[in-house]
């Protein structure tokens, strides 16, 4: 028998590879058990490379083949040539997009690796797998990457892709089984291939071949994520809601048979929300869907630039619809055409103005057989020629426009999307630009060496503080009222935690007992003790709960229970 193991190196513990799960799954489902056999490893890229070293050495496999993406192509080059010391006999292959998109590349400058599987994997896989139960050369198998005889490296064609998804078994069989962590993984499903959209920085625009799961299918493998009670599952759709007529019936499937704690996450194109797909959304409930939505600029040139709708008015109309008890993850893209600082700045805040939960500021990647990569050689971008391919500076920004970027994605990641500042900054945001107060703040940290030096919450309340009171912000931003913005910090603070120290700019108004009154008049049964451990009583100057503190100031008693 010969044995086959598909190796995942993720970005963290939590994350699982469908990739290679799907490859097992087919060909088992094609090939016979009694001819060849397939294991699944997975590891991190925080792992010491000896551990996954040993492990992958114990396996004594036949052939090891690596799922390569940008974020584990340097770890896997690493790895490549030592499991050859270990296993000198075993065939070497890797597949993914980082490795298939840039075969010649890593067949030239790793001479262990023998082959590097191109495209989508399943069809490829099954006949590797027969080519080595039947002593085939690997140059048979359609979709591989190989050197000839004489060292030159060779394509051996295309493979067609699984033009019907149903022919796809279920990529966790672990599942079923009852073997598998509900709490701690994420699982990624695919319900969709292709996409028809022609970004011109996405790898997903060079496939248009959209192809789809039935209803029945998808709905018999969500049910199996329902009855499991898993926390997590991402769609990794390009665009999941292309067909209302399909995308709205998996939507209302999940609502119909939800188990209170499952999370499923859309990448969604929020410009083509259907009305009735709006209608829709409005009875989801917390807890159940969050939406990935990529803006990536406001700028119209821009978006015309890499083949976007540039109908940036009705985006934000589709978005602003969209209800608050879906998670909503927007994104924007640094280092796009005509994009300068200033630019970024009005994108930055039409993105803000949408109340996004949380904001990602991405860096454009310059991706081998992306139609970017040809405008981005031609036109005077400069960037990493090694993973993860990041843009240094464009013909629009310099690269410490660039680096500023960098800092300013720190703050938006501190102060926004951790959710911690919520009501200072929801009270700054809507009286001033967001844009024009983080790159304020981001100056200020640069000479108070904010971003050379460890950084823990307790830190970024220090730093804001600072800031707020500093005399050049005040003149500034003389829309704002520091008072207020002092005592809403007081408010995030407090609230974020039970506190066993106070901070030096922290003014700590307590009366123990009025602590105890309040919590005597609200939790009858509870001991003292644990009262107290789990809450905490303090007065502001403004009601800092109200949707506008600004115009409620006087004495205001807040009991915040943890």
């Amino acid at each position: 028998m010969n044995k086959i193991l598909l190796v995942s190196v993720n970005a963290s513990y939590m994350h699982t590879n469908v990739a290679i799960r799907s490859l097992k799954a087919y060909a088992e489902k094609i090939l016979s058990a009694e001819k060849i056999s397939v294991e699944i490893a997975e590891f991190t890229i925080n792992q010491p490379v000896g551990e996954e070293l040993r492990s992958i050495g114990f396996t004594e496999a036949d052939a090891v083949l690596f799922s390569t993406y940008i974020w584990n192509a340097e770890y896997v080059c690493k790895l490549l040539p030592e499991v050859k010391k270990l296993l000198p006999d075993c065939i070497l292959g890797a597949g993914g997009p980082e490795f298939g998109y840039s075969a010649e590349k890593y067949l030239a400058s790793i001479s262990d690796l023998d082959f590097i599987m191109f495209g989508e994997g399943e069809k490829t896989f099954v006949e590797l797998a027969e080519a080595l139960c039947g002593g085939k050369k690997i140059s048979s198998v359609k979709g591989i990457y190989f050197r000839d005889t004489e060292g030159k490296i060779k394509f051996s064609g295309e493979q067609h892709p699984i033009e019907n998804l149903d022919e796809l078994p279920f990529a966790y069989p672990e599942i079923q089984k009852g073997d598998f962590d509900s709490d701690h993984k994420i699982y990624y499903y695919e319900s969709t291939r292709g996409c028809p959209f022609g970004c011109a920085y996405c790898l997903s625009s060079v496939d248009k071949r959209v192809r789809f799961k039935s209803l029945e299918k998808v709905q018999q493998e969500l049910k199996i994520f329902l009855d499991a009670n898993v926390k997590l599952v991402k769609f990794i759709d390009r665009t999941y809601n292309l067909n209302p007529d399909r995308y709205i019936p998996i939507w209302k499937y999940i609502l119909e048979n939800h188990n209170g704690k499952t999370m499923f996450h859309f990448e969604i194109e929020a410009e083509y929300l259907s009305d009735d797909a709006l209608a829709f959304l409005q009875q989801v409930p917390s807890g159940v869907m969050q939406f990935e939505m990529g803006v990536q600029s406001a700028n119209k040139k821009t978006l015309k630039a890499v083949n976007r709708s540039d109908n940036v008015e009705l985006l934000a109309e589709k978005i602003r619809r969209i209800p608050k008890t879906i998670h909503q993850h927007l994104d924007l893209i640094a280092g796009l055409p005509y994009e300068d600082l200033e630019s970024f700045g009005k994108s930055f805040d039409f993105v803000m103005a949408l109340k996004p939960d949380a904001l990602q500021l991405g860096f454009l990647k310059i991706l081998n057989g992306t139609q970017m990569a040809d405008m981005a050689s031609e036109g005077g971008w400069k960037w990493m020629e090694t993973p993860a391919y990041e843009t240094f500076s464009t013909p629009y920004l310099s690269f410490r426009d660039v680096a500023f970027l960098k800092d300013v994605e720190i703050l938006t990641d501190a102060y926004w999307n951790k959710e911690i500042f919520s009501f200072t900054m929801n009270y700054i945001y809507r009286k001033t630009s967001p844009w024009k107060f983080l790159s304020a703040l981001t100056n200020y940290g640069k000479e108070k060496g904010t971003f050379d030096q460890a950084r823990r919450d307790l830190y970024w309340f220090s730093l804001v503080y600072d800031f707020v009171n500093d005399e050049i912000t005040k003149k500034k931003f003389s829309e704002l009222n520091f008072e207020l913005v002092v005592e809403l910090l007081r408010y995030d603070f407090v609230r974020s935690g039970k506190k066993g120290n106070w901070p030096a700019w922290y003014e700590h108004i307590y009366d123990k007992d009025r602590h105890k009154s309040l919590l005597d008049e609200n939790e009858i049964d509870r001991c003292s003790r644990i009262k107290f451990a789990n809450s905490e009583y303090e007065v502001f100057k403004y009601d800092v709960e109200a949707d506008f503190p600004e115009f409620k100031k006087g004495i205001f008693e807040v009991l915040i229970r943890y």
